[in-house]
């Protein structure tokens, strides 16, 4: 039989009656992401999915790739598929995974039976086939704490499972299962790593990016859309909303105090960013908001600026340091591109002395002067969207 992908499904095995439209969404989810790699056969069955490729020219490698980063799955194999019987499964183990028995030191078997009908229990199939392995191969040594080589032989309703040492997958809930929201995503390090983050907990995603040319440049915008080509992989294709903040940051340079103007600015980046969402019906908006880590970031800023968002505001990396936010960065891909020297929006007209806890009421005398609805509604009216991804 070809070789195949095998995936163990994470934390949606617990679901009741509704798993399976859990299961449903990560199946689509997965053929998406395996179209450029050929045709796949994609199938749930015992707590796991199977990847398995229709004809020799699927791209394997190509597929294995785009499954690590699929959310809802835990762990996955390449594996190849025999029948159940003990002597198989050995034979199976020999030639699959020649190059690997030759090449480890120590080794030991692992065997798990779900079919309960198979007349060997788990852990006599896995001494007879590592006693026949180890005799097959005189350089492995049997290391049942610390093996450098670890043999699984899955033994399902279908068929048996010969692969060995797994790799971890990307965790979380299928992309669509939570809902939608939109991101707030700007060229920093931190906004790319929140997306991402709910992504990974099922929700589908449209990204908002604040655009003040000529204060920024083309190429920030640049820098914002191949943010969200980055994030592709794991969240699928992604509309990025562009608006035109120019016009509010000059009304409010020109109108309100210069300590408010930050606070005042994510008043209407939270507006536009809610208007958004209700036009495509989206339910939460997401930003990379991190306590403490700038003047607009305090307890009392962070009250202020959603104070006007009719919808929830999801914070996800609100308590992580920046370390730990670079380290996901990194892990996503998207960290180069987000320290290139390309400023965005909220650098300009930055204030001296910015106001940190702001007082009651004094955030709405400061935005009496403004037609707030014009200017929401002309910046609306002239979002850009770019689609990105496949």
């Amino acid at each position: 039989m070809n070789e195949m992908i095998l995936l163990k499904l994470g934390e949606l095995v617990l679901k009741g009656l509704n798993r399976r439209t859990f299961e449903d969404k990560l199946i689509a989810n997965a053929r998406r992401k395996l179209r450029p790699h050929g045709e796949f056969k994609v199938y749930t069955k015992q707590s796991a999915m199977y990847v398995e490729p229709k004809n020799d020219e699927c791209d394997m490698d190509g597929a294995w790739e785009a499954m690590k980063k699929v959310f809802g799955v835990v762990g996955l194999s390449r594996a190849r598929a025999c029948d159940k019987d003990a002597d198989a499964m050995l034979e199976t183990a020999k030639t699959y995974l020649h190059d690997k028995l030759s090449a480890a030191r120590s080794f030991k078997v692992e065997a798990k039976r779900s079919d309960k009908t198979f007349p060997m229990t788990s852990i006599q199939l896995a001494q007879y086939v590592g006693g026949e392995l180890h005799d097959a191969f005189p350089n492995l040594t049997v290391d049942v704490h610390h093996p450098e080589l670890t043999v699984h032989l899955e033994v399902r309703d279908d068929a048996a499972f010969v692969h060995a040492d797994p790799e971890s997958g990307a965790g979380g809930l299928p992309v669509g299962v939570g809902g939608r929201a939109v991101s707030l995503l700007s060229g920093g390090i931190d906004s790319p790593v929140a997306s991402w983050m709910m992504a990974k907990r099922g929700l589908a995603l449209d990204m908002v990016h604040f655009f003040s040319y000529p204060y920024t440049s083309p190429e920030a915008k640049d820098k914002v859309v191949e943010l969200a080509r980055l994030l592709t992989p794991w969240c699928g294709r992604l509309t990025v909303h562009v608006v035109p903040f120019t016009a509010i940051q000059e009304q409010l340079r020109r109108s309100c105090p210069e300590e408010l103007f930050t606070l005042l600015m994510r008043r209407f980046m939270m507006r536009i960013a809610a208007r958004v969402a209700m036009r495509i019906g989206a339910g939460a908006v997401v930003t990379g908001e991190c306590l403490g880590q700038v003047a607009s970031q305090t307890m009392e800023a962070m009250a202020c600026t959603q104070a006007v968002c009719p919808l929830p505001v999801l914070r996800p990396v609100v308590g992580m340091d920046k370390e730990e936010i670079v380290r996901i960065a990194r892990k996503i891909g998207t960290f180069e591109t987000s320290i290139l020297p390309y400023e965005d929006c909220c650098t300009v007209f930055t204030p001296r002395h910015p106001r940190l806890r702001p007082l009651p009421g004094e955030i709405e005398a400061a935005e009496a002067s403004l037609d707030i609805e014009a200017l929401v509604d002309e910046a609306v009216a002239n979002i850009e969207r770019v689609q990105v991804g496949g």
